[in-house]
C-alpha cells in the first residue's frame, strides 16, 4: 500500500500546490496527513498474507512449528484468524493467511515465541522461497 500512500500525498501536493494562492498552508501539512493516513489505516483489519516453499527434507520439521505458530497465534489477544494452508497439487508449497483487528497487532505478534520459530526456520533455510503480503482489510465477513 505504499504506491497507494505515495499517490495520495501527491494529490494532496498537487491539490495544494494549486490552493496556495487561496489558503495559508502550514509547514506541517503534509505529516500531518501522514498521521492521519497512518491513524486511519492503523484502524482497519490488516492481514498478512505469506506464500512459502519449504525445502522437502524440512517438511516434518515445518509441519511441527507451524502447527505450534498457527495455534498459539490463534490466541494472541487481536488476531482473528490464522490459516495454513497447502496448495493443491504441491507437498511443499504453503499460503498463511493471517488476519488482526489492526496494523498494532503485527508488533505484538513478531515478539511472540511461536513467531520466532517461523523466522528461525526461514533464517536455517528451511524455505526455498517466502514471500509476504501486507494488506488492509476492506469488504470482510
Amino acid at each position: 500500500n505504499n504506491s497507494m500512500r505515495v499517490l495520495h500525498s501527491l494529490l494532496i501536493a498537487t491539490s495544494l500546490q494549486s490552493t496556495r494562492a487561496f489558503t495559508k498552508v502550514t509547514p506541517n501539512i503534509f505529516r500531518q496527513t501522514s498521521r492521519m493516513m497512518a491513524t486511519k489505516e492503523a484502524e482497519k483489519p490488516f492481514a498478512v498474507v505469506v506464500q512459502a516453499e519449504i525445502k522437502e527434507d524440512r517438511m516434518e520439521e515445518f509441519l511441527k512449528m507451524i502447527e505450534k505458530n498457527a495455534k498459539a497465534t490463534r490466541e494472541e489477544p487481536k488476531c482473528l484468524r490464522f490459516d495454513v494452508l497447502r496448495v493443491q497439487g504441491s507437498e511443499n508449497k504453503f499460503i498463511f493467511y493471517e488476519l488482526y483487528e489492526d496494523f498494532s497487532a503485527i508488533a505484538h505478534h513478531k515478539e511472540q515465541d511461536h513467531y520466532k520459530l517461523w523466522a528461525d526456520f526461514k533464517e536455517s533455510g528451511g524455505t526455498v522461497s517466502s514471500v509476504t503480503h501486507k494488506t488492509d482489510g476492506e469488504f470482510l465477513t
